[in-house]
């Protein structure tokens, strides 16, 4: 069963496909350091280095002849209301802002590689779009379309996160029977430097005195009285949902959390490494789709192969 996954990222998508047993064969992302990133995760797979927008279904067929499953998570930011510039009218969302319209480029390469299931990842906002995804998804002649709204913590992922994912089969919402919390997921990470992307982050003396101040819950940074940064995790409960610009304090430390444990918090085994940047580095966390959500869908995904 191989894999094509387009807005592939650092590969949190993927990496949930490949523990589920499928194979991976071509990825599609643009940004060199993060496509890098994936290469050294991901080295059995072809990376092409392009915008999907100059990629062609006969590129990927070129590769890895016909595709089982199609897989991609378009950029959110036109779409999500974290982002206080998107488009005021829902349309242009999608058909006038450039990186909205990347979602009609996925819906392009289905038709283009006809794969036997697609599931395109994305914001719940998306939903608002749900009748011009339809319309475009019948344009190309798929009549069933399934918005399949997911929770990350349902799977064992120890952040929130409320995903959509747009496909051509049913995808089962399940109820967790109990959730792993911060502590859970970093208590064996005490001691920095033991592990790939464990290293300090460095911040101001004045930013320290005003860490050490915070307890759980409290945050140093908040916009607007809608968003906060800069928060004391509480360590018996779920992370907020992880963000690219997110950076998260210790529950017990006065520091910020590391990037390896910023991507424990997304499911990422240790062996997942990141490269570039700093910031680079919590964005490919941040903008992923959570590991233990991955395999939630990859495992639907095989059943429904199974049984065609």
């Amino acid at each position: 069963m191989n894999v094509v996954d387009v807005f592939a990222g650092c590969g949190g998508f993927s990496r949930g496909f490949r523990e589920e047993g499928f194979e991976l064969v071509v990825a599609v992302e643009n940004f060199k350091p993060v496509a890098q990133t994936y290469e050294e995760n991901f080295p059995e797979a072809e990376v092409i280095v392009r915008d999907v927008k100059e990629v062609r279904g006969e590129d990927i067929s070129r590769i890895c002849g016909d595709v089982d499953v199609l897989i991609g998570s378009p950029p959110c930011e036109p779409f999500t209301s974290a982002n206080l510039r998107r488009a005021k009218r829902t349309a242009d969302r999608l058909y006038r802002d450039r990186r909205g319209q990347l979602v009609l480029h996925f819906v392009r390469l289905v038709k283009e590689l006809k794969p036997k299931i697609f599931v395109m990842e994305n914001v719940p906002q998306i939903l608002e779009l749900k009748n011009s995804l339809i319309r475009e998804f019948r344009k190309i002649g798929v009549y069933k379309v399934f918005f399949n709204v997911l929770k990350a913590q349902n799977y064992g992922n120890p952040s929130k996160r409320t995903r959509v994912f747009i496909s051509n089969v049913p995808i089962n919402e399940e109820k967790a029977k109990r959730y792993v919390k911060v502590w859970d997921a970093l208590k064996d990470l005490m001691e920095l430097n033991t592990l790939p992307n464990h290293e300090e982050i460095k911040v101001s003396r004045s930013k320290l005195e005003k860490i050490s101040k915070l307890r759980w819950g409290e945050s140093l940074v908040k916009f607007g009285g809608r968003f906060e940064n800069w928060l004391r995790l509480h360590p018996y409960r779920l992370a907020p949902t992880v963000m690219g610009h997110s950076r998260f304090v210790h529950p017990f430390e006065d520091r910020l959390l590391t990037v390896r444990e910023q991507a424990r918090l997304m499911g990422f085994p240790d062996d997942h490494v990141f490269l570039g940047g700093k910031n680079v580095q919590f964005d490919m966390v941040g903008e992923a789709v959570p590991v233990p959500l991955a395999r939630k869908v990859a495992r639907d995904v095989k059943l429904r192969l199974k049984n065609t």
